[in-house]
């Protein structure tokens, strides 16, 4: 069983920058990040592979960077350059433990465990 904490989350204007952990316990392969706007179905952000093969959607590519520190076992999203549309609850997710070393994927159906998500909030 895999659990997920995310934090990191807050107000920000325009342009600034924010970064978000996800503290995991239990052994982890393919992680992700997802967000969910009011009213919009949840999208899929960012999503890092064992060997630290990324994905990212195309909104957010240049501006985000995902990461994770294995000796943490923790999860990062550094976000740069923040849009009023990137304000969104977060979530982390995991794979399951099969998932290939190389195995990315932004589709929500890929993920069995999820955090509880934390707010970004970016004000024009």
């Amino acid at each position: 069983q895999v659990q997920l904490v995310e934090s990191g989350g807050g107000s920000v204007q325009a342009g600034g920058s924010l970064r978000l952990s996800c503290a995991a316990s239990g052994y982890t392969t393919t992680m992700a990040w997802f967000r969910q706007a009011p009213g919009k179905e949840r999208e899929g952000v960012a999503s890092i592979a064992r060997d630290d093969t990324t994905s990212y959607t195309d909104s957010v590519k240049g501006r985000f960077t995902a990461s994770k520190d294995n000796a943490k076992n923790t999860l990062y999203l550094q976000m740069n350059s923040l849009k009023p549309e990137d304000t969104a609850m977060y979530y982390c997710a995991a794979a399951p433990t099969y998932a290939g070393d190389r195995y990315v994927s932004l589709q929500q159906y890929d993920y069995d465990y999820w955090g509880q998500g934390t707010q970004v909030t970016v004000s024009s």
